[in-house]
């Protein structure tokens, strides 16, 4: 399988070429916690979770990180609306977001680095940039110089003027250029601050993920990834960052964004009272229906979020289940070489996952009509590896068909525990999976852990 990506960058299809074909490097821009995720913040959490499945099938050693921003303005308003110290309000959506993730079937990955984790980096990485001539100190406050680095724009494609007006940025007498943007900020007593050459403080939000990716991935990584909200000013800044603080070496191979979510046609905010957390849908639906639903469009284009996409998903799922349920007196055996060769075509084409889940629909329909064992398990066996690509189709369909309509909630629950034990015996946090392990035998659910997955049933 050829693997070709939309390159952001480049705005060109390219072949996905590693620079070590035994080690790919990815990083993915993780949440700020400071609140619940919504159904935008599960997209790229998705989307990447199905890259990442394909690179590991295809290439050697997969090292992805997705990082946590523990450190922000938010976080802090928050901290002090909620009465709380910041790390207890950082810690709690971290958790909510690892549970909220697993239920969905997203794979824990390699790395999850914190920025609270890396302030050393990100001064060195200042000083560096500073020593360099890209970045000024003045005031407490230390500024990336836009005008020294002369590809900045290149990401976005955007003119000066847009990028100006773009980025939001802050009129201050203390800048050489209204360009400028912060690296590192002065801090109040009362907010979190670490000391540094230019004073007490904290990071700018763009710095940050260059020093974690330096620190984590080295000077170049393959796919850095996130929404195309990103673009600018975010990874705009980090580029700048990174070739600069590198004297010009390349910061990344592959650039890819995926299209943002829209509900019922419009736009999420709070002021349209419209921002769908994920743990109020899993109260709606099982998490592999929302999981299903997010692949419902090509990741680079807009996803409309509706009551009938999410029906209209648990419907596809059912008939897929339904064809497995029938399957279950074959015998289990290995897909053979070339069975998905159409389907990992469409998932090596930029992702297609429209046409890919068509393919997977395909199979469905020729196991159905099979006529004899053999074909029968041959069908049965690449549903299942299709599905596992996708992070689908892993459940024992009996599990999957015992739900009452009313059943959803808990049936949504359970499924979540399974996979948040699966999550942290991937990370090889036994006493997590453990603890998960004797609330699932409390709630009367035994878990079968199986080479493709677990699956559970209810004994009591």
């Amino acid at each position: 399988m050829t693997l070709r990506l939309v390159n952001t960058l480049t705005r060109t299809r390219e072949p996905f070429s590693p620079a070590n074909s035994n080690r790919v490097t990815m990083y993915v821009c993780g949440p700020t916690v400071y609140n619940f995720a919504h159904i935008g913040n599960a997209r790229p959490a998705v989307v990447f979770d199905v890259l990442y499945r394909l690179l590991k099938r295809h290439f050697g050693r997969v090292v992805y990180a997705r990082n946590f921003t523990d450190v922000d303005d938010k976080i802090n308003a928050a901290a002090k609306e909620a009465n709380l110290s910041i790390s207890t309000v950082t810690e709690r959506y971290i958790e909510a977001y690892h549970s909220d993730m697993a239920a969905l079937g997203v794979l824990t990955p390699d790395l999850e680095p914190r920025v609270t984790e890396h302030i050393p980096e990100i001064i060195d990485m200042v000083e560096r940039l500073i020593a360099r001539g890209h970045a000024y100190a003045v005031e407490g406050h230390v500024l990336f110089h836009v005008p020294s680095f002369s590809n900045y724009g290149a990401l976005s494609g955007r003119n000066r003027d847009e990028m100006v007006s773009g980025a939001r940025i802050e009129v201050a007498p203390y800048k050489q250029d209204p360009a400028d943007f912060i690296l590192w900020k002065p801090s109040t007593p009362d907010l979190p601050g670490w000391e540094s050459p230019w004073g007490r403080g904290r990071p700018g939000w763009h710095i940050e993920c260059s020093a974690m990716i330096e620190q984590r991935l080295g000077t170049t990584i393959d796919i850095h990834g996130g929404g195309q909200d990103l673009i600018f000013p975010h990874h705009e800044n980090e580029i700048a960052q990174g070739t600069c603080a590198h004297d010009g070496e390349l910061y990344c191979r592959h650039w890819v964004h995926n299209g943002f979510v829209t509900v019922e046609g419009r736009k999420m905010s709070k002021s349209l009272g419209n921002v769908l957390l994920v743990r109020d849908l899993l109260d709606e639906a099982p998490g592999e229906v929302i999981r299903f639903a997010l692949l419902g469009a090509h990741y680079r284009q807009p996803l409309d979020w509706s009551a009938d996409a999410l029906a209209q998903a648990k419907r596809g799922l059912d008939r897929v289940y339904g064809t497995l349920r029938d399957l279950g007196d074959v015998p289990d055996v290995a897909c053979p070489h070339g069975m998905l060769d159409a389907f990992e075509a469409a998932l090596g084409d930029d992702l297609n996952f429209p046409r890919a889940i068509a393919e997977l629909f395909r199979i469905a329909k020729a196991a159905r009509r099979a006529a004899t064992v053999a074909d029968r398990a041959t069908y049965k066996a690449a549903l299942r590896d299709a599905g596992g690509l996708l992070g689908l189709l892993q459940q024992d369909p009996a599990v999957w068909f015992e739900q009452a309509p009313g059943e959803d909630a808990d049936t949504a629950g359970i499924q979540r525990l399974v996979e948040a034990r699966q999550a942290a015996r991937s990370a090889r946090d036994y006493a997590t999976a453990d603890r998960i392990r004797a609330k699932l035998v409390s709630l009367g659910i035994t878990v079968e852990d199986r080479a493709d997955g677990p699956i559970w049933r209810r004994t009591g």
